[in-house]
């Protein structure tokens, strides 16, 4: 599995022919380079919510690319009204698993919110968040918290999916610090490695993930803090 991040919550995961990119902010304060790079031959894009953040440059990626978006059914709908083709859109929610072609995506619960912001200080509601769960045949399993707060029912996730790899938050502000995040990881986890993410991207959330980093000392889990644009092979 290979694993790139572009920023805040935006990661391309590459496992077999699925190219994937996962809330693709990708012209985000931190990565200068556009979006055409990382969109490169990708096969799916998934959100896990509705933020501007999170959904960032997904209409332009999905009219270019035709790529597969997996995201719940009011994220689809208003991305297919955007201009998106209705073709495209693999639409599930809470507890739901879609197939996805070469993998599985499972909708499991996130605490915060999810709308889009637009002009005039409107908001579009755009479903409840979620966790993404990616299940591979011949790959270890992802879980893509998105974003949220620590919440006990962190631990069936883990007992239904028991996922190897967690791409976690830990900014603070919009969603759980560093400290509370590597709780969470220890608690109700047994992850293998955990990629942090959701900082720095913006002034008033944390500019490191060093809470987090000495949060998890002595765990034994693998923490890995890409630069932006690099790949890791996890």
């Amino acid at each position: 599995m290979k694993i790139t991040w572009y920023g805040q919550s935006a990661f391309r995961v590459e496992v077999g022919k699925a190219k994937i990119l996962i809330d693709p902010f990708i012209q985000n304060p931190l990565w200068k380079n556009g979006w055409e790079g990382p969109a490169e031959g990708v096969t799916h894009v998934l959100l896990t919510h509705g933020h501007n953040d999170h959904i960032g440059d997904s209409l332009a990626i999905l009219k270019k690319t035709g790529a597969q978006l997996v995201a719940n059914f009011e994220i689809c709908m208003y991305l297919v009204g955007q201009g998106v083709n209705g073709d495209q859109i693999n639409p599930g929610n809470h507890g739901g698993t879609v197939d996805c072609g070469g993998f599985t995506t499972t909708f499991v619960n996130a605490l915060h919110s999810s709308s889009y912001a637009g002009e005039g200080g409107t908001n579009t509601y755009l479903g409840n968040p979620a966790g993404l769960i990616l299940h591979f045949p011949d790959d270890r399993t992802l879980y893509h918290m998105g974003d949220t707060d620590i919440f006990s029912d962190m631990a069936l996730i883990n007992e239904l999916h028991e996922p190897q790899i967690g791409i976690v938050p830990v900014g603070d502000r919009f969603t759980m610090g560093g400290a509370v995040a590597a709780l969470a990881c220890r608690r109700f986890f047994n992850f293998e490695t955990v990629i942090p993410c959701h900082y720095k991207t913006f002034p008033m959330l944390d500019q490191t993930p060093d809470k987090f980093i000495a949060g998890m000392e002595g765990s034994g889990v693998e923490i890995v803090v890409p630069n932006l644009g690099e790949t890791k092979e996890i």
